[in-house]
């Protein structure tokens, strides 16, 4: 793929052609960064209505307002887990999104899995491109912009997914780090599950025993420099469709949280790993913990951007879902429908990131 037919003119723009080239090169966005562009392409510059907002936001957000961070340490003593549990239920249901510290992963542990999915796609483009795929069906692919064909414009970043727990290999170049910290993460998740249960009144064990620890997808996003930053995204507004999603990045920056109305700064914490809701689980709580819309700003710095997300979903997939029995009453009905998982991800997959579009499908 040349750069001119990536760059053509309106009369000649022929968006689909221009995606399919893209997609069939394999190359992904840091394969664009690599031939020494200077101007993105045509396909990556999105809509005046979101760059306008990516601006205004940026002069007037309030630098005050952060998520919340909360510390782990002490959840198994019976004297301080109550309010650790308190003070995750409250982030869970006020902002969506929280950073957890002394979560017990060791840092050295963070920095060798996000220095392991950088390595990854820092290899050259006929290495990286075996693995390129659209389908999940050897739970191994590298990617860039899974809604690519259903999307408006595309955004700056690639993305090597692996499903976790199978014993499928992934990349070479990173599989005992992917391995190690699966199970790390598991070992958290099942952490989190309880304090979150305990937080909306149920048993620790009750969101384990609907199989939320078992269904686990790692996407490793990779944002490369991006020339034209103020033109497009490194990810689009949207919320994560699943139960619980387990986030670490590198110390660059650009996650953001829509918080009031405003774009709020997900500011790197060493060591710290960010929590956030999924839509399934504000559909199971009926409506107590909040997915909350975020996004990625393309990366306008020398160095990639690195950050890795393990979503937490059932492995049940034929089963339905919707709010718990335990939290309807005749004071709070349930205020969504059920649903098998398998239904609920088939929409996800079939539409573009778009705010919360997903979850106001299934209100009743």
């Amino acid at each position: 793929m040349t750069r001119t037919a990536m760059t053509s003119s309106d009369e000649e723009y022929d968006r689909a052609k221009e995606v399919k080239q893209f997609d069939d090169s394999k190359m992904g966005v840091k394969g664009l960064v690599d031939s020494g562009l200077t101007t993105i392409p045509r396909i990556f510059i999105h809509p005046p209505e979101t760059l306008s907002d990516l601006k205004s936001t940026s002069q007037t957000r309030p630098d005050s307002i952060s998520i919340p961070t909360i510390d782990l340490s002490g959840c198994y003593d019976s004297d301080l887990r109550s309010t650790i549990a308190d003070q995750i239920s409250r982030a869970a249901r006020e902002s969506g999104f929280f950073q957890i510290t002394n979560h017990g992963i060791p840092s050295e542990t963070i920095d060798r899995t996000i220095a392991a999915i950088k390595a990854f796609h820092e290899q050259p483009t006929e290495i990286k491109s075996q693995f390129y795929s659209r389908e999940m069906g050897s739970g191994v692919s590298y990617i860039s912009n899974i809604d690519l064909y259903q999307s408006k414009a595309a955004s700056w970043r690639d993305t090597l997914q692996v499903r976790m727990g199978l014993n499928l290999p992934a990349p070479e170049i990173c599989r005992k780090e992917v391995v190690d910290w699966d199970r790390e993460v598991k070992r958290l998740g099942e952490k989190l599950m309880g304090l979150l249960s305990e937080g909306l009144g149920l048993s620790t064990e009750r969101l384990s025993e609907m199989t939320f620890l078992e269904g686990r997808l790692m996407a490793g996003h990779y944002y490369p420099y991006c020339p034209q930053p103020d033109l497009t995204v490194g990810l689009a507004s949207h919320t994560d469709p699943g139960v619980l999603t387990v986030l670490i990045q590198d110390r660059t920056g650009g996650l953001q949280v829509k918080s009031g109305g405003a774009w709020v700064d997900v500011k790197p914490v060493p060591g710290a790993v960010v929590i956030n809701v999924g839509d399934l689980f504000q559909i199971i709580s009926n409506d107590e913990y909040k997915s909350v819309e975020h996004r990625v700003l393309a990366n306008s710095s020398g160095e990639p951007r690195v950050s890795i997300a393990v979503f937490f979903n059932p492995s049940k997939r034929e089963e339905l879902y919707g709010p718990l029995p335990e939290l309807v009453s005749p004071e709070k009905p349930a205020l969504f429908r059920r649903f098998t998982l398998s239904e609920f991800m088939r929409k996800f997959f079939s539409k573009e990131l778009d705010g919360k579009s997903l979850i106001n499908y299934y209100m009743v």
